[in-house]
């Protein structure tokens, strides 16, 4: 969870493998957010990714890399080009594994203004 640029927590909860794919009922949890918070979703590939014969990548420089970039990054969409622009500068501009990064912002308030005309 980032918020004002800065990493505050992870959001470790328990998991299930996908419905389609013999998972259980899922489980939830829930955090109280704030309006800006930001919740950065990732693939294992992320922190896994290494050069041969290298260290992986890891969580705490994920968090150093998000940290650098976030103040310069503005919106999310302008955030998420950066840090993965800088995700792939620290790699060397080569993935070995899947690497995804799904960024979402709170905004607060309701979503009923997303919701169609009643027929």
């Amino acid at each position: 969870m980032i918020r004002g640029h800065r990493v505050i927590q992870a959001l470790d909860s328990p998991g299930t493998l996908l419905v389609g794919f013999g998972g259980d009922t899922p489980q939830f949890s829930m955090r109280q957010l704030q309006r800006g918070d930001r919740l950065l979703f990732y693939t294992d590939g992320v922190v896994e990714e290494h050069q041969t014969g290298g260290e992986q990548f890891g969580e705490e420089r994920l968090i150093t890399t998000i940290e650098r970039v976030g103040p310069a990054g503005g919106g999310v969409q302008e955030m998420m080009r950066g840090l993965s622009h800088s995700l792939m500068r620290e790699r060397g501009g080569t993935t070995t594994d899947d690497a995804i990064l799904f960024l979402v912002e709170w905004r607060a308030g309701t979503a009923d203004h997303l919701a169609g005309p009643e027929l």
